[in-house]
């Protein structure tokens, strides 16, 4: 995604050069400073949130106002392979949405930037003679067309076919941006769906059981319990959320360890340590409590004096760590390794690091740090901050 989002900005800064200079030369600008570099940098920039959405009948509408700065054309159309998605500019009172491609600029070929140097409106009065059209083409594929027109009719100059045709690649990176964008996100839905299926069977058998137990014993505890398992349940099964604060893990992570202290009892002792700079981070949801989870089941369940689950969360300035250590008989690296690759039996820790890598890049996820006699710790490494990931 880094590698994809570095093309994208080059392109942009390709197509705002190009554009930059034509209107430096163009005969009605009377300050050729760097003013008409910036109006093209910022129409090229304005774009992007609106394609990284795709190339719709909602965003090209949006977007052709800022392509016919970049272009420097009377007026632009946004078209996908059958029709005008969007028309902005001179001759919007009888060119719209809707119209065929070929009434504005013929047939559209894959692989090349096509001339149309006279244009024959059946409106007497549209102020359009001629016209460049531009494939938009994602993985050799063509999804439309960029159109830019102009109002003199005859052969067009070389700077302006290349300024369209570098506007139609930028517009075409920032469609292929949009939908590996929605493959990752796409990914990450069925990668939420899977551990929430993990969550069921045991969890959910285990949790019920220890609040059975207490019911005719302490019938008070009992209700209690039942209602942070039903507020655990909602949290991690709510279709809207995909991403939290680590404020929001922590407080359900909390309910998920008072349940399990019910199984527990003394057995089961908690140590939690969060610095308040780590707890406004985003993470996707479900992300902490597979962590603490596995403690739970690899570093006390088995052990017959139980132990102790450890959270911490360290700030470290740019980044945060968030730390789960237990001190059980510990587990064989090679094992840990495995399960982060998404081998093995289980899915949980695989899961967590899979879908961090993914919102996140390289540099981020978990690690399992080696440690001197029992135990386990898990840590994972987040950004402060990323734009595009925000909490619901």
């Amino acid at each position: 995604m880094d590698v994809a989002l570095g093309v994208l900005l080059g392109l942009a800064l390709a197509a705002s050069l190009a554009a930059g200079r034509r209107l430096v030369r163009a005969p009605r600008v009377q300050d050729p400073s760097s003013s008409a570099m910036q109006t093209a940098v910022h129409a090229a920039t304005s774009l992007l949130p609106y394609l990284r959405r795709g190339l719709t009948a909602d965003s090209a509408p949006r977007a052709a106002p800022h392509l016919r700065t970049l272009t420097g054309a009377i007026a632009v159309a946004l078209a996908d392979p059958e029709a005008l998605l969007a028309f902005d500019g001179a001759g919007a009172d009888h060119h719209h949405a809707g119209d065929p491609v070929s009434a504005l600029a013929g047939e559209i070929r894959d692989d090349r930037v096509r001339v149309e140097p006279r244009l024959h409106c059946p409106d007497p009065a549209c102020p359009l003679r001629s016209a460049i059209a531009a494939p938009l083409v994602v993985r050799d594929r063509r999804i439309g067309a960029l159109i830019a027109l102009y109002d003199r009719p005859g052969r067009l100059r070389l700077e302006e076919t290349r300024v369209v045709g570098e506007a139609a690649a930028l517009v075409s990176a920032m469609v292929e941006l949009s939908e590996l964008e929605a493959q990752g996100e796409r990914l990450a839905r069925a990668e939420l769906r899977a551990l929430r299926a993990q969550i069921s069977p045991h969890f959910i058998y285990n949790a019920l059981a220890a609040v059975a137990s207490f019911i005719h014993s302490r019938p008070e505890e009992a209700r209690e319990l039942l209602t942070e398992f039903a507020e655990f349940i909602r949290y991690a099964f709510a279709r809207q959320r995909a991403y939290v604060t680590v404020a929001d893990e922590l407080r359900y992570v909390e309910k998920y360890l008072r349940l399990e202290q019910a199984r527990f009892g003394e057995r089961l002792r908690v140590r939690v340590q969060v610095d308040p700079e780590v707890l406004q981070a985003v993470l996707p949801v479900l992300s902490l409590q597979p962590l603490v989870e596995n403690a739970v089941r690899h570093g006390v369940e088995r052990e017959p004096e139980g132990g102790m689950v450890a959270i911490e969360g360290i700030d470290l300035g740019n980044d945060v760590a968030l730390r789960v250590s237990d001190d059980g008989a510990g587990i064989d690296p090679e094992r840990v390794q495995a399960a982060l690759n998404g081998e093995g039996p289980g899915i949980g820790l695989g899961n967590v690091h899979g879908r961090l890598l993914s919102t996140f890049g390289e540099g981020y996820g978990l690690a399992v740090e080696p440690r001197d006699g029992r135990g386990t710790t898990v840590v994972m490494t987040l950004p402060k901050f990323r734009a595009g990931v925000r909490a619901a």
